[in-house]
């Protein structure tokens, strides 16, 4: 299914009149996102080329290889990012959330594909437009490579968990990582909250699904975590987890 007919468009988002409370200043991932440096005239040029678009959860948001027309920002809700291999196996390579940018490339076609977690809100734009207004705008032009630099370093952060952590390692590590992005949105961690399913860790982590559910069961046993239910885990001795985290 195209891209464009995938979403519910909120049409009262689409033009910004000027009498009416301007959309970025109710945005509560502006201070999170590449468009929170941005004056009140240059948001004003960001919002004309702006749809904010709603999507359900496991809806997906684009495909790999599809024509990367559209840039998003993540509004509100959580996606996840993956890559399907050649054995037909799917890599999770990230998770996404309020503020997050998603659909840059330098191709014509998206590198990856992209599905929302939960309800998701997003503001889509014109990958061209977006990109003419990067030459206008050099804040966002740097905030955006700000961005891109801290998912390089995320992205390295996987590969030490695949390649050097074990399975109780990293399901840790993960638990920890997802606290640690949710306080940097102001929202709680502890108790964690995870959209995602247990087969999502599992492929984000390079484990099967009964591991996960195992180690957690062990870690819950061990008296570290406590399951409050299939979304939101408690932490009972974070000092141990994160030495565990660590390779303690």
């Amino acid at each position: 299914m195209p891209a464009s007919s995938r979403f519910t468009v909120n049409a009262q988002a689409q033009h910004h009149a000027p009498h009416l409370v301007h959309p970025c200043d109710t945005c509560a991932a502006r201070e999170f996102s590449a468009c929170g440096p941005l004056d009140a005239a240059e948001q004003d040029r960001l919002v004309a080329i702006m749809q904010t678009v709603e999507i359900g959860p496991h809806e997906p948001i684009f495909d790999e290889a599809e024509p990367a027309n559209f840039v998003f920002n993540v509004k509100d809700g959580a996606v996840k990012v993956y890559k399907l291999l050649a054995d037909g196996r799917r890599q999770i390579t990230g998770f996404l959330w309020s503020g997050d940018f998603l659909g840059l490339t330098h191709n014509d076609t998206y590198a990856y594909s992209a599905e929302a977690m939960s309800p998701t809100v997003l503001c889509r734009f014109p990958r061209q437009k977006f990109e003419s207004l990067l030459t206008d705008i050099p804040k966002l032009e740097r905030r955006l490579l700000g961005i891109a630099s801290h998912e390089l370093a995320a992205a390295q952060d996987q590969m030490m968990l695949l390649g050097r952590k074990s399975a109780r390692e990293r399901v840790v590590s993960f638990l920890l990582m997802i606290s640690d992005a949710a306080v940097r949105r102001n929202h709680p961690g502890d108790p964690v909250f995870l959209p995602m399913t247990r087969a999502d860790v599992g492929d984000y982590l390079g484990l099967t699904i009964e591991t996960v559910s195992r180690t957690l069961s062990q870690l819950k046993a061990q008296g570290l975590i406590r399951l409050i239910d299939e979304k939101r885990i408690a932490f009972a001795n974070l000092d141990e987890l994160r030495g565990i985290a660590a390779g303690g």
